[in-house]
């Protein structure tokens, strides 16, 4: 069977959120080589019927697979709860998606059984989460919040706006009344807005980041399939979106800390 150990990690998301995945990987994981697909044009998925995310998030997996990489993570919350069997029956190689990890991780860290779950409204629509959640343990109360306008707010780059304050208390404060120990970001996007939502949640409520715990598993994965690079090369990260170079390329610099030099739009 042929090597494919050195070939990159394909990542794809709507838009510029999976980059919070990236820089995870960038770290547990230095010396992978990465490509990723944002699809900027057609963003956002989670206000998207079923049958379009599946069509979208197949078209970006037969990119990332034209691409030759050893591994797919669908770093889109939205694709993963609505698409993530079609994409692995396509792919032929390890797909790992963003809702077990970030499932397993909640329900390891809440103490009082009470677990919150933010997404996009076809994230919370499809009770991914819960559902995965309740098969982890079945006693857990989850308690679901769809949080549509966070996503045009991170593409803005208004990460600590007072907007995306006043979003962040319009869509949370329901939730504060649950007594909830744990919180969810159920979407790649969100941790950009980190510290604004853990202002309006209280010190006592933990986040989940899924970015962290994707980044976990597909390092797991590449270890337990032998597909972790072997090569002395610095790695190589390329980067695809099908709009708006300029746009991703100046938020997604300050949000990975690191310049991106290898930034090409495509027409899928």
């Amino acid at each position: 069977m042929r090597d494919i150990s050195n070939n990159p990690i394909g990542v794809f998301d709507s838009g510029i959120g999976g980059l919070t995945v990236v820089r995870e990987l960038m770290q547990i994981l230095p010396g992978e080589n990465i490509v990723y697909f944002g699809d900027t044009a057609r963003v956002p998925y989670g206000t998207k019927s079923e049958k379009t995310i599946r069509e979208f998030s197949i078209q970006n997996t037969k990119f990332l697979l034209s691409q030759n990489v050893k591994a797919i993570v669908i770093a889109c919350n939205t694709s993963s709860a609505i698409a993530l069997n079609d994409i692995q029956s396509i792919a032929n190689l390890p797909v790992i998606g963003v809702i077990e990890p970030g499932a397993v991780a909640s329900v390891g860290t809440t103490k009082n059984k009470r677990i919150a779950v933010i997404g996009t409204t076809a994230t919370i629509s499809s009770k991914a989460y819960e559902k995965k959640i309740k098969s982890l343990e079945q006693t857990i109360e989850v308690y679901s919040k769809a949080c549509p306008l966070f996503v045009p707010i991170v593409e803005e780059g208004w990460f600590n706006h007072k907007i995306a304050y006043l979003a962040a208390e319009e869509y949370l404060t329901e939730l504060k009344r649950y007594s909830i120990d744990t919180l969810v970001l159920g979407c790649t996007h969100y941790p950009l807005l980190k510290d604004t939502i853990q202002k309006v949640m209280g010190d006592k409520v933990k986040l989940i980041d899924s970015g962290v715990e994707t980044a976990r598993v597909v390092k797991k994965v590449l270890e337990e399939n032998d597909l972790l690079n072997q090569s002395d090369l610095r790695p190589y990260y390329k980067f695809f979106v099908s709009d708006l170079p300029q746009q991703f390329k100046k938020i997604g610099e300050m949000f990975l800390g690191r310049e991106i030099e290898n930034l090409i739009k495509i027409d899928l």
